[in-house]
């Protein structure tokens, strides 16, 4: 390893760093590391401040900082769980260091006058601020601060932090004798301000003492932007090359008289929307085309995308071909599967259904008839683009709320319809709309349409919140409404993932309000339901059967009732924004006007009255998603986490929008006049198993 030779860290295995043995470097493998290149592109993702003092009379709930402070009083109480509790002040203010877990040895550390020095987050206690489990060491003289910001890296069972850091040291090291490939040739990033990519690693691994602390804490620094900017040129690229290679492919000439699209339209009790036909148009011509239709229908809650979908899938079985409905939830599939079937089948149509949940033998029966042909529109989950899964023809593929799916699986999907050199249009609908930052970067393969006009008739929801001690107020105003003839859905949220314990939260819902309200009739739907007893019980509420139907989350997306004119949202401070959004967008369907009631548990973190303050400000999907991105991140409005579409290692695209159109810019240019590096640039942001774009 001292060897003067330079060699790309790419080449070195990490197995050459001290430490690293073969099951270490099985756990970094979980990780994507396995060179010394790939500890330098394994990048922190926020720092620690160490390197000043706070007082506690500046610190603020949610702040990080290190205190040197002087115990007053340590004692150990015991209320729902055991804890040690020491008082510590530095002058400035009191704060409170709780512990759950302690021996003797450390309470007796705690006496009073000894002298701390503390790290930690602050945050509200019973009757002052508190740090819980905060790290500390006793203060027997004066010691250093740290001298650089301490990086935090994603990490895996097994692989620390500590570890992580003695590693990026060792390469950081070995970075000063040997080289890491850049991809990004030096004209093409001239005049941004920008370090070079050795200089932009050392400084985001170990940032220097005299570097701007607030730029690094923000990612704004020039070293985060080198960075960045080459991820997001990897993603970008990325996709250029799915469309590429999407164009090289044929796709089948759907271009029929349009008997049954008129048939269809002439049965529908609404006229479509300007804004409607104008995307209409925009599709029915990319299917007359050989080249595969690769479009995504933007709409907000209540645009009427589907009945777009649903023409274009006419045009399809019209001119012989199957189509394929793709939604993520089985709800949501239930709802598509509903409408196709109301709209089809009077026309001779027949609606097929597909899901995980079938039996073996429906399933059996399900896929034989697709794969025959007898079943000209298939409507289902992510079962569709299951191996066994086969379609005799398929011309045109549908997929719902995309940003649940990653590429990979809108690729399953399509290729569902391969054969020989031709491909299936792609028709991909979302009611969650992306802003332009996003669209630009994860979904640079695809043609955009906007269907920017609500049906004539549609009010604006007016949206209130409440604090949870008015719920004697919330319940008479459901009562309210449900005396005038509306009917009201009642969301219960928790904070954990959990569809069990939402159903139990709803079920508890479902008693208190039958106790306050008895003579009205109360529902109950949840994810742990049957599909046919949730299909059972959504009709009843849209039948007018049901007064209140009390609910989890499953109703986000997909139900349909225009007599709805009341909906009130449990816990809302705990939901992101477009998730309020889409909740809200299930009521305001008919004619009356429509509210929503936003229930909350003080006190609210900034966040969250950010949220809340938007959802009372505005109706608009477009400039929710905008708010949401700038509050949350590009990750998580996109759900990245369980779409499969590779995240963001350092980018952040509402934070990193002013780049976009320079990524663009130059990843044109180095497609065009240095295509040999494309593809070492998308490996090494990436990957090659997470590769969502077909192998580039």
């Amino acid at each position: 390893m001292s060897s003067t030779k330079v060699t790309a860290l790419d080449h070195i295995p990490v197995t050459q760093l001290k430490g690293v043995g073969n099951a270490v470097a099985e756990k970094l493998a979980g990780l994507g590391i396995r060179t010394v290149q790939d500890v330098l592109f394994h990048l922190p993702f926020r720092y620690q401040d160490r390197t000043r003092l706070s007082k506690i009379g500046a610190l603020r709930p949610g702040m990080e900082g290190v205190i040197e402070v002087e115990v007053e009083l340590c004692e150990v109480v015991i209320r729902k769980r055991r804890s040690m509790l020491v008082r510590v002040s530095d002058g400035t203010g009191m704060l409170t260091l709780r512990f759950f877990h302690f021996n003797k040895q450390q309470q007796e550390q705690f006496k009073r006058g000894n002298k701390l020095r503390c790290f930690g987050e602050a945050r509200r206690g019973p009757g002052s601020l508190e740090m819980v489990h905060p790290e500390y060491r006793m203060q027997t003289q004066a010691a250093e601060l740290e001298d650089t910001l301490t990086p935090f890296y994603p990490t895996t069972e097994g692989v620390q932090q500590a570890s992580l850091r003695r590693l990026t040291d060792q390469a950081l090291m070995l970075l000063k004798s040997n080289r890491v490939t850049d991809w990004l040739p030096a004209e093409l990033i001239q005049g941004h301000q920008l370090p070079d990519l050795a200089s932009a690693l050392s400084i985001v691994h170990r940032p220097p003492p005299d570097a701007d602390v607030r730029a690094l804490m923000d990612g704004l620094h020039p070293a985060h932007r080198r960075l960045a900017l080459e991820e997001l040129v990897a993603h970008r690229l990325g996709l250029r090359l799915l469309r590429l290679r999407t164009q090289t492919r044929e796709s089948p000439i759907i271009s029929p008289e349009g008997k049954t699209a008129r048939a269809l339209l002439a049965s529908l009790e609404f006229d479509l929307t300007g804004a409607q036909r104008r995307v209409l148009k925009e599709v029915v011509l990319d299917m007359k085309t050989p080249e595969p239709m690769l479009r995504l229908v933007q709409g907000d809650v209540g645009s009427g995308k589907t009945i777009v979908a649903a023409l274009a899938a006419a045009q399809a079985v019209e001119a012989g071909y199957q189509v394929a409905m793709m939604a993520p939830t089985e709800i949501l599939a239930e709802q598509h599967l509903l409408n196709f079937a109301q709209w089809f089948e009077p026309l001779g149509i027949d609606v097929g259904w597909l899901t995980g949940k079938l039996r073996a033998a429906q399933r059996r029966d399900a896929i034989e008839a697709v794969a025959m042909g007898r079943q000209q529109i298939v409507v289902g989950t992510h079962a569709l683009f299951q191996n066994d899964v086969e379609f005799k023809n398929l011309g045109l593929a549908i997929i719902d709320e995309q940003h649940r799916f990653g590429v990979h699986q809108r690729m399953a999907l399509r290729n569902k319809g391969a054969h020989s050199n031709v491909l299936p249009h792609q028709l991909i609908m979302t009611a969650t709309p992306i802003p332009r930052t996003l669209a630009m970067t994860a979904y640079a393969d695809l043609d955009c349409s906007v269907i920017d006009e609500l049906p004539p008739g549609r009010k604006p929801v007016t949206t209130i919140a409440v604090e949870n001690n008015r719920r004697g107020e919330v319940v008479a105003k459901v009562d309210e409404a449900i005396a005038s003839g509306q009917q009201v859905y009642w969301v219960c949220t928790l904070i954990e993932e959990s569809e069990s314990l939402q159903a139990e939260a709803a079920e508890d819902a479902v008693t208190t309000l039958q106790d306050a309200l008895p003579s009205r009739r109360v529902g109950l739907v949840h994810g742990r339901l049957k599909p046919k007893e949730k299909e059972a019980i959504m009709q009843s509420f849209k039948s007018q059967e049901l007064d209140l139907l009390v609910a989890t989350t499953v109703i986000e997306v997909g139900v349909d009732v225009p007599n709805a004119s009341l909906m009130v949202i449990e816990n809302a401070e705990r939901l992101g924004l477009s998730q309020l959004h889409q909740l809200r967008g299930r009521v305001g369907r008919g004619s009356a006007q429509s509210h929503c009631i936003l229930f909350f548990q003080g006190p609210l973190s900034e966040t969250a009255r950010q949220r809340i303050s938007i959802m009372r400000e505005s109706n608009d999907g477009f400039v929710i998603a905008q708010k949401d991105l700038d509050i949350r991140g590009a990750g998580e409005v996109l759900g990245t986490r369980q779409t499969g579409l590779a995240e963001f290692r350092i980018a952040e695209l509402g934070r990193d929008s002013d780049l976009l159109d320079t990524v663009s810019d130059i990843g044109d240019r180095l497609l065009d006049a240095y295509p040999e590096n494309v593809h070492g640039l998308i490996r090494r942001w990436i990957g090659e198993e997470k590769n969502d774009y077909g192998g580039v």
